[in-house]
């Protein structure tokens, strides 16, 4: 453990260094310029400081001041050396960080306890800190775990919806990261991107409750059949509302709102404009974008171009323009992205 000491007079300098050397296994650094130890001391991480008070340029009160103002060295013991006498010296350096005091002339005796209690003080700050960083990364790894295994119960449930879909597996990955690249070109926070590409794939999950006639049919519903349809948007949200995962309480409300539209003529609710909540607004683009341009049993692909198009020509009335123009304008990741995720590699996770 190293120990600097900051004193213009040599003599005084010679002694402590000397008490130091009698504490074992305890480096001392020594400096009779105040300005040269304490550029060493930010520079550097001393486990304590032992600092004269009438020094030239900069006193022990400039010299704490400047030492706490650096994060790291906020509980760094500092040990002034005053007279006795000097009380308002004392409560100045107190004021500005000081730990404890030396009198002078310094006693031996004094100065050996002193530095000892200092770097108990000091040994017993880093193990709490190794402490503390410890439990840090377990709850991390904790945390991790419990999201993995969460994301993992999320992605196969959205499979088994998928299963009775005509979509493919590589569907509910594109979307998911469809929707991502929209939330981040909006600037919304890294923490919700994350939980939308976790969430997204859920969008469809309320299928498990439509029946196989409607869910299957390959031509047009009827109304009726119509009405039966847009119900699994309420049977997900019903599914996933109740959760305490903050990450499966954003796939309720996708569920629910993915469906409706930005001029109000959606389903279920007929919410419009901001009333609907950004993920289902995102979640339109990227969901319609990659059912357009994906095969299935009852049509053709839709090229990207054509798309692209219909994403243009329905802005402000299907879809939430900023929405639109987020996924537009970074279109080479969405290529990307497509290519990334393609209909047969479904055993890619999310």
């Amino acid at each position: 453990m190293s120990v600097v000491i900051v004193d213009d007079t040599p003599t005084t300098l010679e002694l402590m260094r000397a008490f130091v050397f009698r504490l074992e296994g305890r480096e001392p650094v020594t400096f009779t310029d105040p300005g040269s130890g304490l550029a060493w001391c930010l520079e550097n991480d001393p486990d304590l400081i032992i600092v004269d008070y009438m020094m030239p340029n900069i006193d022990g009160l400039e010299f704490i001041r400047q030492i706490r103002r650096e994060p790291r060295h906020d509980s760094l013991p500092i040990l002034m050396v005053t007279a006795d006498h000097e009380k308002n010296v004392r409560y100045a350096a107190l004021n500005e960080g000081a730990t404890d005091f030396l009198n002078k002339p310094v006693d031996r005796m004094e100065f050996l306890a002193r530095a000892k209690n200092m770097l108990a003080l000091r040994r017993t700050q880093q193990a709490l800190a190794e402490r503390a960083s410890s439990l840090a990364e377990a709850v991390k790894r904790a945390v991790e775990e419990i999201h993995d295994r969460e994301h993992e119960t999320i992605v196969r449930l959205a499979r088994a919806a998928e299963c009775r879909d005509p979509e493919t597996g590589a569907h509910i990955l594109r979307m998911a990261h469809y929707a991502q690249l929209i939330a981040a070109r909006l600037g919304l926070a890294p923490e919700f991107q994350e939980m939308l590409v976790r969430a997204a794939p859920m969008h469809d999950v309320g299928k498990l409750g439509t029946p196989d006639l409607i869910l299957l049919k390959p031509g047009r519903h009827t109304p009726e059949e119509f009405e039966v349809m847009k119900q699994h948007t309420l049977i997900g949200y019903e599914i996933l509302r109740e959760s305490s995962s903050p990450v499966v309480q954003l796939a309720a409300s996708i569920a629910l709102r993915h469906h409706e539209k930005f001029d109000g003529t959606g389903y279920p609710r007929g919410l419009a404009g901001a009333t609907i909540p950004i993920e289902g607004r995102i979640v339109a683009v990227a969901d319609v974008f990659d059912a357009l341009t994906s095969e299935r049993p009852y049509k053709k692909a839709w090229t990207f171009e054509a798309a692209q198009v219909y994403l243009r020509e329905n802005r402000g009335r299907h879809f939430d323009p900023l929405c639109v123009d987020a996924f537009l304008d970074v279109w080479e990741r969405v290529l990307a992205i497509s290519r990334r995720f393609r209909d047969e590699e479904e055993s890619v996770s999310v």
